[in-house]
């Protein structure tokens, strides 16, 4: 298990904020469950998240958890095999970290590049900032061009 005090902040402090790996699983699972095609993404997404929480990108792009309930639905109709897996889980304090690994196999055009039948194998790195239980805020970053590399290549 990771800690680290924040500047102001005693070590007791951030112990006793901190989740065990078996909370931080519980409180996250469900998020994971809607990045899986066939669930209801939405319905999980505000089940598991803060009102105000956002998801945030590359280059700081954040997104509400409507337009993150919209966006994997959207996905989960070109990539209708979408199975998002958790490898690994990290505690830090109110902090959840989670290497994940994403695989599928596009049914339409995905990422400019057209069916073949090719499915896709990823990683992806969470980190998952929890509050009264639910998630607050999250970072993450996917390879999603290693993805189009899989589909394009012969």
């Amino acid at each position: 298990m990771l800690l680290c005090a924040a500047a102001g902040t005693s070590l007791s402090a951030v112990q006793a904020q901190t989740l065990s790996i078996e909370q931080a699983r519980a409180i996250i699972a469900p998020f994971y469950q809607a990045l899986n095609a066939g669930n209801d993404a939405p319905a999980l997404v505000n089940q598991v998240t803060a009102a105000d929480w956002m998801s945030c990108g590359g280059n700081e792009v954040c997104r509400s958890r409507d337009q993150v309930g919209a966006s994997i639905a959207s996905l989960e109709k070109t990539v209708p095999d979408l199975k998002w897996e958790i490898k690994d889980v990290l505690v830090s304090g109110d902090r959840v970290i989670v290497r994940g690994e994403a695989t599928g196999t596009p049914t339409e055009t995905f990422m400019g590049v057209p069916p073949a039948g090719r499915k896709f194998r990823i990683m992806s790195i969470d980190v998952h900032t929890i509050r009264d239980g639910k998630l607050a805020r999250s970072y993450h970053v996917e390879d999603w061009m290693g993805a189009t590399r899989q589909l394009s290549s012969p």
